[in-house]
């Protein structure tokens, strides 16, 4: 089946920074200059400073705790502990079971047990370190698997297993011709965003609060915090304060329950700014997943059938892993045509840190493993691993696994038939080369000699937005007014713009649709009716839809007008500020206007899910979006040092909104790509987090990322506007299993962990490049704060 692009009809009004312009974002000269105010820049005088008491053991009961020789210090205002929470002691995104602040039992280490707030951040510290908490340390359960077995300590009421999701699709006895099974895991990624957990807490004097916080999700904030404080939501007012990146981490709940109970018991303004260590333990990432997969097929390479064991490890409390084993379990195929499954995913309870959301969201684990059994099935059938993939490569109006239909567009054949006709980089001897171009770069003490070069290739999809019949909505409000005697838009919603380039996207569509080129996009906050969560890729989409649909209410009111003072009956538009008709100006907006104000809101709900049924079957999710992959590495297997050479990508998006931006998300998503394959992991220790720090967890630097080659596909989806779909998670879903499969065709060895490590790859055979599979259509030659108060 070929796709043909599909075009959107050109919109009514046209300016200058509009859709498909590579605009400046707002936000980038100040982030540049060091000028942009983040949540952790907030001020206000006479306001205190909130600390936080974590637990040091990772699972252990509470007998007593001791505040008096803190609350004694000078220049202390409150030690609150879990008898000071006004109303509900618990919170949590879907269920809610994480403490405000722990009694009774610590699940993790990095537990909230307490809050200080003193006049002085050094005098907060100083504080916590006279709160005496007596511990019964317990053996904790820290692996996923014993956390399943029926004599395995009981983490929480309902037991250890979190949810559970079958599916099963065709017939269960089906036969192969060939099969091949395989192991695989993935490390706990951490989300690595730069700016540490912070806010500001105001109190109003009338019994509310104002909480200034970086987050994702302003509204499911709002809700939480008013549970806990026992008030109306409508007293507890949010806004969205400058965002260091969030990527998944900021969609749970960190300090802003704390921040507020410190500020309502003081009535004193109180703010919290975690450091690097206790963002590590204060906010969730990504699960790690042990995989068990089995695939069949024909001779010919056809699938017969996929089976798949998934098992994530959820941590300590739910957070968002219902939802993360429910995606898990309908991408664990990946995007072929698959006519017989049995997939079981578990997600599970341990005494880890609790995992949540992160950039990918369950695709990425499967994506990993499904995209090693097809390269270890092309090995096995002797077949191309890119055509292996073309030939069971989905269409639309054929059934995935989990029931749905296929919906137009879903391009794998066009994407990875592109992404492999990219040209490749020219290869070099390594013998003789710089060393800042060798695997290692300068740290690298041989020349050259061991270094083999190989190619992989993934491919990859994920859902756009929220799906099994989550009402997914979004809501704007745009007024349109004459300002200094200008035309000017502007545009409320609570979308929380975490450094995606969210408010540089609203205002292109409001300019795009309404012809005026002064748009203000203003601060998110509470006041406006929820946007939902900024993750799942859904803004865009969700959100540009609410605006782009308020927008164009506004519009129609100011044609009403036109058509009833100048008696217009041709199509109308705007352009520049003015309305125009058949190429004739009829009248400034200005004119139109007056001292006016015209104002719409809409609220945006996408086409309708369902949730699955007992059989993993249903019509889950409304928008599915597609990259493949090629990467080129070098690994020099003496060292087990790795280079990655370039990484090419084909992608659908839709419609492109803004070039530049694009480039951006797509080269930013390939670098946390990089990162999982090659060296992000917290590494965890009987529970205790052994790497707290970006000295000890590594993140892919500038000198890390390799060229990147894109080309990218406009095949509208003819429900979205402007027929676009999220941009934001496939760079990162398929670019770490094609640089794991170029590093297994550069040694030959399985590989069948991530972050694959040095260690992983020394010792391995010097066979050599000629004798290593590669793909026929790619073939090189080759070149050869935590305190330790541990009171029992």
């Amino acid at each position: 089946m070929t796709t043909t692009p599909t075009r959107t009809r050109p919109s009514a009004s046209r300016t200058r920074g509009g859709i498909g312009e590579s605009v400046g974002r707002p936000d980038g000269v100040p982030k540049v200059k060091g000028e942009f105010e983040y949540s952790s820049d907030l001020h206000v005088e006479g306001m205190l400073w909130g600390a936080t008491l974590r637990s040091p053991h990772p699972h252990a009961n509470i007998r007593s705790i001791y505040t008096s020789d803190a609350e004694a210090m000078a220049g202390v205002f409150a030690v609150l502990t879990h008898e000071d929470v006004p109303g509900r002691k618990v919170y949590g995104m879907e269920i809610p079971d994480q403490p405000v602040l722990a009694w009774e039992k610590v699940r993790y280490q990095g537990e909230a047990v307490a809050l200080v707030a003193a006049d002085h951040p050094e005098t907060a510290r100083l504080a916590l370190g006279k709160i005496r908490v007596d511990y019964e340390v317990l053996e904790p359960v820290t692996d996923a698997e014993t956390a399943m077995s029926e004599d395995a300590p009981k983490l929480h009421l309902s037991g250890n297993e979190l949810r559970r999701v079958d599916v099963r699709h065709g017939d269960p006895e089906a036969a192969a011709e060939v099969v091949v099974e395989g192991e695989y895991e993935v490390g706990m990624q951490d989300q690595a965003f730069l700016g540490p957990e912070s806010g500001l807490a105001i109190p109003d004097g009338e019994g509310g609060v104002d909480l200034y916080i970086s987050t994702q999700w302003l509204h499911v904030d709002q809700d939480q915090v008013a549970e806990s404080l026992d008030l109306p939501p409508e007293m507890v007012r949010l806004t969205l304060s400058g965002v260091g990146g969030a990527f998944g981490g900021r969609e749970d709940l960190s300090m802003q329950i704390h921040a507020c109970m410190l500020a309502l018991h003081t009535s004193r303004p109180v703010k919290m700014v975690y450091g690097r260590e206790e963002s590590f333990h204060g906010h969730v990432h990504r699960h790690p997943a042990k995989m068990r997969y089995e695939h069949g097929a024909t001779r010919d390479g056809k699938l017969t059938y996929v089976k798949a064991n998934l098992i994530f490890d959820g941590g300590a409390y739910a957070s968002s892993s219902n939802a993360v084993c429910l995606n898990a379990a309908t991408f664990a195929c990946g995007p072929y045509d698959v006519p017989n499954a049995r997939i079981e995913s578990h997600m599970l309870y341990t005494n880890n840190p609790p995992c949540g959301a992160m950039r990918g969201f369950g695709a990425v684990q499967v994506c990993f493993a499904h995209e090693a059994q097809m390269d270890k099935l092309a090995e096995k059938l002797g077949m191309d691993p890119v055509d292996l993939r073309l030939k069971n490569a989905i269409e639309p109006g054929m059934k995935f696994p989990f029931g749905q239909e296929v919906p137009y567009p879903a391009p794998v054949r066009e994407i990875l038939g592109r992404v492999r006709e990219i040209p490749m980089p020219d290869e070099q001897e390594a013998m003789g080369r710089d060393l800042r171009e060798l695997p290692g770069g300068v740290s690298n003490t041989t020349h050259g000699e061991g270094v083999r070069r190989g190619v992989g290739y993934a491919v990859g999809f994920k859902n756009i937005g929220f799906s099994a019949g989550f009402d997914d909505y979004s809501t704007a409000r745009i007024s349109l007014s004459i300002e200094d005697g200008e035309p000017v838009v502007r545009v409320y919603t609570a979308a929380a713009e975490v450094g995606q380039g969210l408010v540089m996207v609203q205002a292109q569509i409001a300019r795009t649709e309404l012809g005026v080129e002064n748009v203000v996009v203003e601060a998110a906050d509470t006041r406006t009716g929820s946007a939902g969560s900024t993750s799942a890729s859904r803004q865009s989409y969700v959100t540009g839809a609410a605006v782009k649909e308020a927008c164009e209410k506004v519009r129609e009111r100011i044609f009403e007008l036109v058509r009833d003072e100048f008696g217009e009956s041709d199509e109308l538009a705007i352009e520049d500020g003015n309305i125009i008709s058949d190429g004739r100006e009829i009248a400034p907006l200005m004119e139109i206007l007056d001292d006016g104000e015209i104002s719409e809101i809409v609220e945006f709900h996408h086409r309708a899910t369902h949730p699955l049924d007992e059989n993993g079957q249903g019509d889950a999710h409304f928008q599915f979006a597609f990259a493949a992959h090629r990467a080129v590495v070098e690994v020099d297997v003496e060292l087990g040092l790795v280079r990655v050479v370039e990484i090419a990508t084909t992608q659908d998006v839709g419609k492109v909104i803004n070039p530049k931006a694009l480039e951006g998300q797509i080269e930013g998503g390939i670098a946390q790509g990089l990162g999982l394959a090659l060296m992000e992991e917290i590494r965890i220790q009987d529970g205790e987090i052994q790497n707290a720090s970006f000295t000890d967890y590594l993140i892919p630097t500038i000198l890390d990322m390799p060229p990147v080659k894109m080309e990218i596909l406009e095949l509208a989806d003819p429900e979205a506007p402007y027929g676009l779909k999220g941009v934001g998670e496939p760079p990162t879903i398929a670019s770490t299993p094609a640089i794991v499969a170029a590093l297994r065709n550069a040694t030959a060895m399985e590989l069948g962990r991530i972050p694959v490590r040095p260690e992983h790859i020394i010792g391995i055979p010097k066979k050599p490049p000629d004798e290593l599979p590669q793909p026929e259509s790619s073939r090189y030659s080759g070149i050869g704060r935590l305190e330790d108060r541990r009171e029992t």
